[in-house]
């Protein structure tokens, strides 16, 4: 039976899992949480009731509590209160600690998100000694001691030669077992993701924020299902760079917008680094889809159809409403190429509140 304090462990956990998942869209597009993240966990705020304790002033004053006192002192010489009572609870918030992988399972949870499906490609598979079997020959290095022992067990008990008041098993060399490896093909599912995105003077920061929010949780969430993946951050305007991950969360930049810079140099990253027969691609773009001319954009739509779509996983592009932006760019996609196209996701962003949603776009068909 377990402990009742147990019990009461495993119905908080339940509670705090439960109070997580039903305010997960405002968690996943809160900036602050995403700041909290420590080594392993992340820190969630849920609603508590303080323990009362004892506060002291800096007032250093006569009274009880602060002396001996004398009679008639006032048992609180601070400001006279004035007002009726009310009936309102205070703010009251308790920082529960959750480890990040919860929290992705729980976003996993929430938008019913399949688990990624890798390429099919037989290059992906690595070789493997694993030693499973037995055998009666091998190196003394390789010798199984139990299944030896075992064997020169057996034949004592057979053969009435076992003492138990002073058992001595010594294996004859017919009796010794080792142990014998086989060849097998594991899965060596690697994965790059190239994130993208536009700083240009029609992104605000508000939009930017936006974007980062949602990477972190993309990010997470491929994690999770990659163990060997690796992360690029390109920036563009006008010109486009590629930037570590802490430039990519904080840059502020500004400008004009050409699309076409970014998308070559994350063509160039990915024939250069990473062989698409040996790596899982993920390119995600997120811009307000302004573009300088009509004539980059029919560059980038040739870019996607003739690299792109034949070496990603999956591209995907999410644009981020801007009162400053045109937001053509996605009209331009979808009239190219549609909604339902097997090597693009488009999605759009209209503030923070669609983030989970935006991450249900691109993660949800599993690719």
């Amino acid at each position: 039976m377990a402990l009742k304090i147990e019990q009461d462990l495993s119905r908080f956990k339940k509670i705090v899992r439960g109070r997580v998942k039903k305010e997960l869209g405002k968690f996943i597009s809160s900036g602050d949480m995403v700041g909290r993240q420590g080594k392993k966990f992340v820190s969630i705020p849920i609603p508590r009731i303080d323990i009362p304790r004892f506060r002291f002033t800096d007032k250093q004053q006569g009274g009880v509590g602060q002396g001996e006192g004398e009679p008639g002192d006032a048992m609180d010489q601070g400001e006279d209160g004035y007002g009726q009572a009310g009936n309102i609870p205070g703010q009251h918030v308790l920082e529960v600690d959750i480890t990040l992988e919860e929290l992705v399972e729980l976003l996993g949870e929430e938008l019913e998100l399949p688990n990624i499906k890798p390429k099919s490609n037989e290059k992906f598979a690595e070789i493997k000694n694993v030693y499973r079997g037995i055998r009666t020959c091998g190196p003394e290095s390789l010798r199984h001691n139990k299944r030896t022992y075992k064997e020169a067990l057996k034949r004592q008990i057979s053969t009435g030669e076992y003492n138990p008041d002073n058992p001595m098993i010594i294996p004859y060399r017919d009796e010794k077992r080792y142990k014998s490896y086989k060849q097998i093909r594991l899965p060596n599912h690697k994965a790059v993701i190239i994130y993208m995105m536009d700083v240009s003077g029609s992104m605000g920061n508000e939009q930017k924020e936006i974007v980062r929010l949602e990477s972190f949780w993309i990010d997470a969430w491929l994690r999770k299902q990659y163990k060997g993946i690796e992360t690029r951050y390109i920036v563009h305007d006008a010109v486009a760079r590629e930037v570590d991950q802490h430039t990519f969360y904080h840059t502020r930049e500004s400008g004009g917008t050409i699309i076409s810079s970014a998308y070559k140099l994350c063509q160039k990253i990915i024939e250069t680094d990473y062989d698409p027969t040996q790596w899982n691609v993920y390119p995600f773009h997120f811009s307000d889809g302004d573009n300088w001319s009509a004539n980059d954009t029919q560059e980038c739509l040739k870019i996607l159809q003739n690299f792109y779509f034949k070496v990603a996983n999956v591209f995907c592009y999410g644009q981020v409403e801007s009162e400053f932006g045109s937001g053509q760019f996605l009209k331009d996609l979808r009239d190219k190429f549609g909604e339902a196209h097997d090597s693009i996701i488009l999605s759009q962003i209209e503030n923070r509140e669609a983030i989970l949603n935006s991450i249900k776009d691109f993660l949800g068909k599993g690719k």
